[in-house]
């Protein structure tokens, strides 16, 4: 359990797990809530939805212990993480989402790359994959690199919403308005020396807090404290997952998997192609100079009523299965019911009509272009 994971109980939190931790799914309206177990939209789904537009149009706190975090050092540091990542590595004080490939050309994480300015970066990834990528990490070891896992020592936050940095400026002196979207560096929140990001998965001004465990109830107390004129709200994953989806950001074990390629995921936007040699490059140089995947992911609108995709539902054409949904759920801000899917790639195109199955009922959806809320992504970075 987090630190905090006790306040936050007494706040009417309600949880799930993530390889062990337990993670917040959302805050119940009170005390004697009980979530009725159920494949359709359960009498948890007005609430979540309250937190998405707590986000949207205020301010939402959540915990985001749930991330691992690796700290990587030393004078070969640089050269080791450029070569092991496919995506050219940030500048000091930045941030990056980085991807790292298999030999094969296949995806062996989507993760977040910090350059803290002083020889040290950190990558940030999902929690469960800790192991795995500990050893993956352990198989390309260098002895001029030290790389630490300091997922159980680092904690924290994220704030997102338009009234976010309202928050944070109350709580350090720090130049945290001049910190442009990814850009990272060191701040003091309240009584707390915290690393931050100005990030944010919702697609709204965000900003992830990072601090020692040590410190994780004291900065949550300062946050709602600081929050309170603004009436912030805390937040669980499940939100998360209906704010992602309105942005068509896909997720480890879902969109993105070690089955998958980057063409398949919309990934090669983000490799370096002019770089040198980086693990993976010659299968993933092959896949970008051939006739392309034969499925990519696409963004769906369901015709859904009360029930949304949630993973693996079967995607028809004239008759003719072309995908499975690969998550879904509902976009509490644009009112629709969204699915990303693995489709074949001639379905792919923005207009097309298909059939998806959901919980044994055949549902009409349309291939929709990606992003639906805010595509041009100005929210996270006025």
């Amino acid at each position: 359990m987090a630190p905090a994971y006790s306040e936050m109980t007494a706040a009417r939190c309600r949880w799930g797990v993530s390889w062990g931790l337990e993670v917040p799914l959302y805050f119940a309206e009170n005390i004697a809530f009980e979530e009725a177990p159920t494949l359709k939209r359960s009498n948890a789904f007005n609430r979540v939805g309250e937190e998405c537009k707590a986000v949207r149009e205020n301010v939402g706190l959540l915990d985001i212990s749930g991330f691992s975090r690796f700290e990587v050092s030393g004078e070969g540091a640089h050269a080791w993480l450029n070569r092991l990542l496919a995506t050219a590595l940030p500048k000091p004080g930045r941030s990056k989402l980085a991807v790292m490939l298999s030999p094969s050309g296949k995806l062996k994480g989507d993760l977040t790359l910090f350059n803290w300015g002083d020889g040290s970066y950190w990558i940030m990834g999902s929690y469960y994959l800790r192991e795995w990528h500990r050893r993956w990490f352990h198989d390309y070891r260098d002895e001029h690199v030290d790389v630490r896992d300091i997922s159980d020592d680092v904690v924290g936050f994220a704030l997102a919403g338009p009234n976010s940095l309202k928050v944070l400026e109350k709580l350090t002196d720090g130049p945290i308005a001049d910190l442009s979207f990814m850009g990272c560096g060191r701040f003091d929140v309240g009584m707390a020396r915290t690393r931050i990001g100005r990030l944010s998965v919702s697609g709204e001004l965000g900003y992830e807090i990072h601090c020692s465990s040590g410190d994780h109830i004291g900065l949550r107390r300062a946050l709602l404290e600081a929050g309170a004129e603004t009436d912030i709200q805390e937040i669980g994953f499940n939100a998360l997952l209906s704010l992602r989806l309105e942005k068509s950001y896909g997720i480890w074990s879902a969109e993105f998997t070690q089955a998958y390629t980057p063409a398949q995921t919309g990934m090669t936007r983000w490799i370096d192609w002019h770089k040198g040699d980086f693990v993976g490059r010659q299968a993933a140089l092959t896949e970008r100079d051939g006739e392309g995947p034969a499925q990519i992911i696409a963004t769906l609108e369901v015709d859904a009523d009360d029930a949304d995709a949630s993973g693996y539902e079967p995607v028809w054409k004239d008759g003719q299965r072309v995908g499975f949904v690969t998550s879904g759920g509902y976009g509490h801000s644009v009112k629709r019911s969204l699915a990303m899917a693995m489709v074949n790639r001639e379905v792919a195109t923005v207009g097309t009509k298909l059939k998806v199955h959901i919980v044994g009922a055949e549902r009409n959806a349309t291939v929709i272009a990606a992003s639906p809320y805010d595509p041009e992504g100005q929210a996270m970075r006025v």
